[in-house]
């Protein structure tokens, strides 16, 4: 990453790719502050070199989120995770893959954030549009279905005062959500 920077600068793709990278290799065992820096240089300076509707700026929009959403930042993984569902779905369309993992990505942060009626709306849009996309059989859709039914049946069970508890994966899940063809950024 240092040799890149020096040589290309720190605006070019290929460094950015590296710092991304760096980033997820800090990303996966957990150390998220190490990452999170990392992810705001690349988002930051993707956003103002590419745009803000750049698939590689979108990417690195959404491994800021995830790393967040690991440290149980719920609301600021929430406000990035919009956004990048939002962009996502207007430039690439609704059933591109980025976008209907985002989407999952937001259905579980609003589920950790005790917005259950509206985790199980999107992630009911995230099947409804994985069937279409990939079909019935993938192992997304498959494991979209099932956390779907999971929510149901936990918002159906919870009796009064009582509270279903948040739902928690290890990172390799949100990594699983995160993957995604044709973009060089992912943890």
């Amino acid at each position: 990453m240092e040799t890149s920077s020096r040589v290309l600068g720190l605006e070019h793709p290929s460094t950015l790719t590296s710092m991304a990278n760096l980033a997820s290799t800090y990303w996966n065992p957990g150390r998220w502050k190490e990452a999170e820096k990392l992810f705001v240089q690349v988002m930051e300076t993707s956003s103002r070199v590419l745009g803000l509707e750049h698939p590689s700026t979108l990417s690195s929009m959404a491994n800021l989120a995830s790393t967040f959403w690991n440290q149980g930042r719920w609301k600021e993984a929430e406000q990035l995770f919009v956004q990048v569902t939002e962009t996502s779905s207007r430039v690439q369309g609704l059933e591109h893959l980025f976008t209907l993992s985002s989407m999952a990505n937001l259905a579980f942060t609003f589920w950790n954030l005790d917005l259950k009626n509206e985790a199980i709306e999107l992630m009911s849009e995230v099947v409804e549009h994985r069937q279409k996309k990939i079909g019935s059989d993938h192992p997304a859709t498959i494991q979209s279905l099932h956390i779907l039914h999971e929510w149901q049946d936990k918002v159906k069970k919870k009796g009064p005062g009582r509270k279903p508890p948040r739902v928690r994966f290890p990172h390799s899940r949100v990594r699983f959500l995160l993957r995604r063809d044709k973009l060089p950024h992912r943890p």
